[in-house]
């Protein structure tokens, strides 16, 4: 027996302004608009909204507007309307609740618990744009000094580095686009997250579902990952890229591993990942070589060793309670460069009992792996990049003076070129053609726009953290970088802020 569930949108349409265009059945992908041939009228199917607003966006004559339905259930804390809806789905199916994006439930956002120091008359602010301002970033394994010689005439002499460098990834703004697998997302937006990262100096990640033929060309601004189902590796695809990430876990869902439906898995995604067309691709939830540090280690320098030791490897982990210890087994297995994901951390389908269970938030795990490497004196053999819910420049500001060197940005960017995170990315029928292989949907991202609006993004960034350097009184992001006396906490516990290693506003 299936049991009815109301509605969570109405869509409303004004009959005044509707002219029966039916712009909005062509724009809708879930069939929630529709042509009643008796009545020669455009209705909605209220129960096939998911809130997207690309009907509303699209009307040609503004006769739409999505609200949320306004039927509710006895007032009740513990079972609440979700609890209640899910359990009945589950009822219904036998399976396992899937869901799209990040955890999205109340749990505190520490960046909104953080405010920044501001510079007054003993150490004077400085204007960015009279002043130069310096967001370059390395990433990579540093040495533990260096040794500079001379080089020309005694009278006319200069320094140079004699000490080797491990290769180092170069950012010209601290902010790189996370991993978003070819397959989960359509080609068009690989080709504007690309192009992008490109333009700005930047870096962008592939994901676990390879590199489409035609991207090979941003190889320089490209980080190839390396997942536990290995879709689309090979050498030719490690050599591409400007380094190289091995993916163990992701925030959405740690401990778990990947799955792509067969039905996204068209001739060309089927193609760049190696499998047959219309297969589920499934990622184990372990790396089938790696069962301790000794074998990571071998598989960090199996790749090294595969690209001539000419580019860092990156090892990307969830953030969950252990993270430090783990964090510091990386480093000296090898790691040149270490990702934490918090469980804000978006993807395209996860077990919704695992995205809304596991976990912890980024910036408790950012705080703990960078005391940790400190206290163990092996912070400058890595790079720390984190993500999970980046949201703007004064996030990325914060999470830079908890400890890391740079960060990844998935959802924000998804936002840039249209998503309005309505967390149907497992369906494959996004609207705005984003977590789509449908053809007729992807083209709804067209990668001249999208790569010209995420480069817009990065750059508003840019000019934004510009001038919070500025209000702090220093001139270049190093200055800032893993200084937690820039920041104080407001309306947190003494245990929070000592994890967090800040003090409490007012001292």
């Amino acid at each position: 027996m299936k049991t009815y569930l109301p509605p969570k949108f109405i869509v409303e349409r004004d009959p005044n302004r509707c002219t029966h265009c039916q712009v909005c059945i062509n724009q809708c992908s879930f069939d929630a608009q529709y042509h009643d041939s008796k009545s020669n009228e455009v209705k909605s199917r209220g129960e096939n909204c998911v809130g997207c607003h690309r009907c509303v966006i699209f009307c040609p004559a503004n006769a739409l507007n999505i609200r949320r339905a306004p039927l509710d259930y006895r007032e009740n804390y513990n079972w609440r309307p979700e609890v209640i809806e899910d359990i009945i789905k589950q009822a219904e199916t036998g399976g396992i609740l899937l869901t799209g994006m990040g955890n999205d439930k109340s749990h505190r956002i520490y960046w909104d618990h953080l405010v920044l120091n501001a510079s007054q008359v003993t150490n004077p602010s400085i204007d960015p744009l009279r002043e130069p301002m310096e967001l370059v970033t390395y990433l990579g394994r540093k040495p533990d000094r260096v040794e500079l010689g001379p080089v020309g005439t005694r009278c006319n002499a200069s320094l140079y580095l004699k000490t080797e460098l491990p290769p180092q990834v170069k950012l010209e703004i601290p902010v790189m686009f996370a991993a978003m697998s070819y397959g989960a997302v359509s080609i068009n937006v690989h080709e504007s997250l690309a192009r992008a990262a490109t333009e700005m100096g930047v870096m962008w990640n592939t994901g676990e579902g390879g590199l489409h033929r035609k991207l090979y060309q941003y190889g320089n601004n490209t980080i190839v990952q390396v997942a536990s189902g290995r879709f689309g590796v090979h050498s030719k695809y490690l050599n591409a890229g400007r380094a190289i990430e091995i993916k163990i876990g992701q925030g959405a869902k740690p401990g778990i591993g990947g799955h792509l439906p067969g039905e996204k898995v068209s001739a060309e995604v089927s193609t760049t990942r190696m499998i047959p067309q219309g297969t589920d691709a499934i990622s184990p939830a372990p790396h089938h070589d790696i069962y301790s540090i000794e074998d990571l280690s071998q598989l960090i320098y199996a790749l090294k060793e595969a690209t001539n030791y000419t580019k860092p490897l990156s090892v990307k982990i969830a953030a969950v309670h252990n993270s430090a210890a783990i964090a510091s087994g990386m480093v000296r297995a090898g790691a040149d460069i270490i990702v934490l994901d918090g469980f804000r951390g978006s993807t395209g389908a996860a077990p919704k009992v695992i995205r809304d269970n596991v976990g912890i938030p980024i910036e408790l795990a950012l705080a703990s792996v960078d005391t940790r490497l400190r206290q163990e004196g092996i912070r400058n053999q890595t790079s720390i990049v984190v993500s999970g819910g980046i949201r703007n420049s004064g996030d990325l500001a914060k999470a830079i003076a908890l400890g890391a060197d740079a960060v990844y940005i998935g959802t924000a960017a998804l936002i840039a070129l249209g998503c309005t995170a309505c967390q149907q990315c497992h369906t494959g029928k996004c609207a705005w053609g984003i977590c789509t292989t449908n053809l007729a949907l992807t083209k709804r991202v067209n990668p001249d726009i999208g790569s010209r609006r995420l480069a817009n993004l990065l750059r508003g960034w840019s000019l934004e953290l510009k001038d919070i350097l500025g209000g702090l009184g220093v001139n270049a992001l190093e200055s800032l970088r893993g200084n937690r006396l820039h920041l104080r906490g407001v309306g947190l516990t003494d245990t929070e802020l000592e994890i967090l290693g800040v003090r409490m506003a007012g001292h």
